[in-house]
């Protein structure tokens, strides 16, 4: 660990589970700080949504951790809600650890490689970052970890049904123009999948829920320039490294419009944030009951006749 500019800069961890290029993530992120204000709805709309979820829940929590903090949507929320105490915020872009270390404490952390103390923190969120991360399960594993007993995740990330007119319209034109084609959209996990890590993980009382926010653009080339601007555009390792033909996202875009355009010519984006509550397991938390543990039959709460498994046929 090292310190710049008033705040902590961790190393990453190396993953054999590699899918993304996390040095590119990085380095996207930091170029799109400049001009960052005008591309920020989407993080601001999902913390928003998250601030929302944590209106429910009422408890407060002395020490929490903030993942991808980037332009500090979600920590202004989380501190102007008072039920959080100190917040840590934390960002894999080290420049914009420093920008948030304006505002309390703050580090460059690697989603893959936290560096805090096993039952340390009180409440792990973030926004739009852990759809970056190559190996998921063992950084839920970690946010466990880190987890007091009955510690709080609250996060969000992009499913697997994001930009899925993008994919498609990219897909079709690489296939014409080029005769192959290449990953040119990030994968997305899916709803199952994660509630699934979850449990994994280790954690209690998991749930994952959905929704979508649609955008619509002008053209295909308007969504593009906003992608780069969050510094979304695609990093997966196997993306075409060679310099890409111009016809190809000039097919792209004719593709996108003809099947997708609303009546007056806009095109649609779909952007499905997928959100993320567990809980790290304490001997407090309710407990399911043992199968046949029950003290009343379902058959008397309803006020229904019991059946025998020869009755199940009317007549």
């Amino acid at each position: 660990m090292r310190s710049a500019g008033g705040c902590a800069i961790y190393p990453a961890m190396t993953d054999p589970m590699l899918v993304f290029d996390r040095s590119l993530v990085r380095r996207r992120r930091e170029r799109a700080i400049p001009g960052y204000a005008d591309f920020a709805f989407l993080e601001q709309e999902v913390a928003e949504r998250l601030a929302e979820r944590l209106d429910d829940i009422r408890r407060r929590f002395p020490v929490a951790l903030e993942l991808g903090a980037r332009s500090g949507a979600l920590g202004r929320l989380l501190r102007a809600s008072g039920k959080v105490d100190t917040l840590i915020q934390a960002d894999l872009a080290p420049a914009w650890a420093r920008a948030r270390a304006a505002d309390g404490p703050a580090a460059a952390v690697d989603e893959e490689a936290l560096p805090f103390a096993d039952g340390s923190l009180d409440a792990v969120f973030g926004a739009l970052s852990l759809h970056w991360v190559n190996d998921l399960p063992g950084a839920l594993a970690q946010i466990r970890r880190a987890l007091k007993p009955d510690g709080l995740l609250l996060m969000a990330m992009l499913g697997g049904d994001t930009l899925v007119e993008l994919r498609d319209a990219l897909f079709e034109a690489e296939s014409e123009v080029t005769g192959g084609v290449s990953p040119r959209v990030s994968p997305f996990a899916d709803l199952r999948d994660v509630a699934g890590l979850l449990q994994r993980a280790g954690f209690a009382l998991p749930v994952a829920d959905a929704d979508t926010i649609p955008v619509t653009y002008e053209t295909a080339f308007h969504l593009l320039r906003d992608l780069r601007g969050m510094g979304e555009a695609n990093a997966v390792l196997e993306r075409r490294r060679q310099f890409s033909p111009r016809a190809l996202f000039a097919r792209a875009a004719e593709i996108y419009a003809e099947r997708f355009a609303g009546p007056d010519g806009r095109v649609p984006a779909r952007f499905q944030v997928l959100y993320l509550t567990a809980w790290a397991p304490s001997a407090d938390q309710p407990k399911p009951l043992r199968p046949g543990s029950a003290s009343a039959r379902l058959a008397d709460a309803i006020g229904a006749a019991e059946r025998g498994t020869g009755d199940l046929a009317g007549g």
